[in-house]
């Protein structure tokens, strides 16, 4: 597995794909972000950023190798693990901007009235949430759950927004709880953080699950 993964990590970063969502959420972050504001609110501005980035990554590892390519390394190693690694590199590049957001964030934010222990914690957990959102949003619009290029990027678009606006949804709780932080000077990790970020990584499990299911049901 850890051969598959450095494959396709090496595929992803050779083909320069990356560079688009990367050079997005670069300009995006410095736009969005500037010195004095509350960390809080510049941890909830990178992270609601890095949800589409991460769904944007995963569908470029797995689109990185050529279907012949693809096939036969299928047929060496099984369908699900090259499916999985190639998922598992996309969220190890997604990282990157991750923590250059998040850090970046706390760096720049100068005025806020939460403790920077808590502060911390939120926007870890406020990122790792939105990473693995991304990932599950990804994975679910990309082959081979949605077969046509088309239909999988405009799956994928509604989907990262209805991560972030549907209310009960995980990435509007954590984004909305960084950002109430800010205005009322706390933030409520054990009750809103916490548990968003846990259904986080359930959503993440089911939907790679899925989309294992469906790689080794479907040939490609």
């Amino acid at each position: 597995m850890n051969a598959l993964t450095r494959h396709h990590l090496e595929l992803l970063l050779r083909s320069r794909r990356w560079l688009p969502p990367f050079l997005c959420y670069g300009i995006l972050l410095v736009l969005g972000i500037s010195g004095g504001d509350d960390p809080l609110s510049g941890c909830a501005y990178s992270a609601g950023l890095l949800l589409p980035v991460t769904a944007w990554c995963v569908r470029i590892a797995l689109t990185a190798e050529p279907a012949a390519a693809r096939a036969c390394r299928a047929a060496a190693a099984g369908r699900v693990r090259v499916h999985l690694a190639a998922l598992l590199a996309a969220l190890i590049t997604a990282l990157g901007p991750a923590v250059a957001g998040a850090a970046a964030a706390l760096l720049e934010g100068t005025s806020t009235r939460v403790g920077p222990a808590t502060v911390a914690a939120a926007a870890v957990g406020a990122t790792a949430a939105c990473l693995l959102l991304g990932l599950a949003v990804g994975a679910l619009g990309s082959r081979p759950v949605v077969a046509d290029r088309t239909y999988g990027i405009l799956l994928t678009l509604g989907g990262t927004v209805l991560v972030l606006l549907l209310p009960g949804s995980p990435g509007r709780t954590v984004v909305r709880g960084l950002v109430l932080g800010a205005r009322d000077g706390r933030v409520d990790l054990a009750g809103g953080i916490a548990p968003a970020l846990a259904l986080s990584v359930l959503l993440a499990a089911a939907a790679v699950a899925v989309a294992a299911v469906l790689a080794d049901r479907r040939s490609e």
